[in-house]
Parts: structure tokens; sequence; C-alpha cells
């Protein structure tokens, strides 16, 4: 009961309305840098965890772009998507299409065997 009868002591011409920060330019997007560098890492490397946290890396900053990063940005966020699936299905490619056999028998990736004597 005593605070409704206290004076309001907050004085209007003292409000200062909320400006936000202007953004720093320097500032470096690591989403950005991780959705395209890891898709050629997952491609060199066939390594498929990478190509996962590619397609993860890549999605969520597409989903997470703003309206002033999709204007400065150099690629749009489905290229990166796009790019991410691609090495993907580069890492699983040996699955469906394996490595054909040389002309001795041998894998193309390993010695070949030795001939008969």
């Amino acid at each position: 009961m005593a605070s409704r009868n206290q004076k309001d002591m907050r004085r209007p011409d003292l409000i200062i309305p909320y400006q936000e920060p202007a953004p720093r330019g320097d500032s470096v997007d690591i989403n950005s840098t991780l959705s395209s560098t890891l898709p050629m890492a997952a491609i060199f490397m066939r390594n498929r965890y990478m190509g996962w946290a590619a397609v993860v890396f890549s999605v969520q900053g597409w989903l997470g772009e703003s309206e002033d990063a999709q204007k400065s940005s150099s690629t749009p966020g489905y290229f990166s998507v796009g790019m991410s699936l691609m090495s993907l299905a580069v890492t699983y490619l040996p699955i469906f299409l394996p490595p054909q056999a040389g002309p001795q028998g041998g894998s193309a990736t390993g010695a070949a065997a030795p001939a008969p004597a």
C-alpha cells in the first residue's frame, strides 16, 4: 500500500529510446566459412562425418540468413546446401559404384597381384 501512495519519480524528459548498434564490418562469419570449406574437405578426404557436418552447417546457415546477410553474401545459402549435398554424395559414391579392377586384376588403389612365373 505504501508504494501506491509514493510519487512516481520517473521523468519522461530523461527517457532515451533504444537504438540498435551498427553492425561491425570486420566481423567474420564463421558459419559461412564452415559451410564453404567443410564440403571441400569431405570430398578430398572422403570422410562421411565431415560430409554430414557440412550438410548440417549449411542448412543451419541457410535457414538463419538475415536479409542483410543475403545482400552482402557472395553465394546464396541454397548454393552452400547443394555443395554440401554433393560432397555427401561423393563420399558415399564408392558404396554404389565400387572402383574397377585394373588390367592385372588388382584394385585401383592397391598394388597389382604378382604375375605367375
